[in-house]
């Protein structure tokens, strides 16, 4: 009865009409901004003279950190999960949604680095920031940051832990010795704030993320002979609507909206502790993040499966050991990284009082998601990201004069 009505709230907030709203707000952005989308390689391979401020952490925690909290679950069983849904066709309009959610990315990290706000050494910001020095609403950044801690609980805390549960068990690792070890870890990394989780993820997220291409690479590559096949079928049934392809719009945008998390505000929190001062470039990576967890690690997933024809992400890749390696390692940067992003909207209701305290209870919630099969949890959380979408986009479509490139 509970997860019937929880299912139909999620429907309900994650419909047509906010999908039409942050598909319009990404098409009206890619348009002021004049396609800057087409603009990351040279900016990437070009020089990037830039001012660095006192505060703040290194360029390349900030993205991995940011990176931490996309990468994961969505890149690996959401992808299969959208393929068995809405066929091939769904790995298409998940492109569709990366490409316009970079321009919305960009946005949010322009005014995140645009008005953030030192506290105690670190740079705060991202979308509570904008929402309230920028907007003038404080009631709407209060609203976002409530949905936001709740979203880190659930879908940044929760979920991920019994990912990680589910995937150590199968080492044969109790589900409640998980649990201890992951209070532990976490609670060690937290404590030490963005400076601990940046260097956390610079350590983990490029090597796994570089390995995970690297496997996708030669699997791909042993089933090449069928690559024009997978692609013709991708770009057929993205627009066959009397089969799958009926339900791959539909899919694939909200795979791809999870996946990479653009339009939620999330994204902003991470970047706007980074010690860059040019908004420009720093919404300019924040695109990059965008474009490396969708266009490339899911497209490759979504190859991997196409290729050898299974939905199943373990049977693809040969076997449990390296998607339960992965799943791990992804799933605690993105707890990791959703901390922050809860502790930030935390700071903003509680006015900077009870931090320590909020990390122990942190912990703890995580640490029981590793136990206890949180059903409800992922659809709750659903809800809160989906919520965490609505003061976001008022706030860049009311902001949108003060975007520059």
């Amino acid at each position: 009865m509970v997860s019937n009505i929880l299912s139909s709230i999620n429907n309900y907030v994650w419909g047509w009409g906010l999908i039409f709203i942050l598909l319009f707000t990404g098409i009206f952005y890619t348009i002021k901004l004049g396609f800057l989308q087409l603009r990351l390689i040279p900016f990437l391979s070009g020089r990037k003279d830039s001012k660095k401020s006192e505060n703040g952490i290194s360029q390349l925690k900030t993205v991995t950190s940011s990176l931490g909290t996309a990468m994961g679950t969505g890149n690996i069983v959401g992808v299969a999960s959208a393929i068995a849904i809405g066929g091939a066709g769904s790995i298409f309009w998940m492109w569709v949604s990366a490409f316009l959610g970079m321009a919305l990315v960009y946005a949010e990290n322009y005014l995140g680095i645009l008005y953030r706000r030192e506290e105690d050494g670190e740079w705060l910001g991202g979308a509570v920031s904008y929402i309230k020095y920028g907007a003038g609403s404080d009631i709407l950044a209060v609203i976002f940051s409530v949905f936001c801690v709740f979203a880190s609980w659930g879908m940044g805390g929760m979920v991920q832990a019994n990912s990680i549960g589910n995937a150590l068990s199968d080492f044969g690792t109790e589900k409640y010795i998980t649990a201890i070890i992951l209070f532990v870890t976490v609670f060690a990394v937290i404590s030490g704030g963005i400076k601990r989780i940046g260097s956390a993820s610079q350590i983990i997220i490029p090597v796994l993320t570089g390995i995970y291409i690297i496997v996708s690479l030669i699997i791909i590559f042993r089933h090449r002979e069928n690559l024009g096949r997978v692609f013709a079928d991708i770009f057929e049934s993205a627009f066959d609507f009397k089969s799958a392809g009926g339900f791959a719009v539909s899919v694939g945008i909200r795979r791809g909206i999870f996946s990479n998390e653009a339009g939620l505000g999330s994204s902003s929190i991470m970047h706007s502790a980074s010690e860059e001062d040019s908004p420009y470039i720093q919404g300019m990576w924040s695109m990059f993040e965008v474009f490396l967890d969708t266009i490339v690690c899911c497209t490759l997933t979504a190859l991997v499966l196409l290729l050898t024809d299974t939905y199943d992400i373990n049977t693809a890749f040969g076997g449990n050991i390296f998607i339960d390696i992965s799943i791990i390692l992804f799933a605690f940067c993105t707890i990791t990284g959703w901390y922050y992003c809860g502790e930030t909207s935390f700071r903003h209701i509680s006015g900077g009082r009870y931090i320590k305290p909020y990390r122990f209870i942190f912990a703890v919630i995580v640490s029981l998601g590793a136990v206890f099969s949180p059903e409800n949890v992922w659809t709750v959380s659903d809800i809160f990201n989906g919520l965490m979408a609505v003061p976001n986009i008022l706030a860049l479509l009311l902001l949108f004069r003060k975007v520059r490139i």
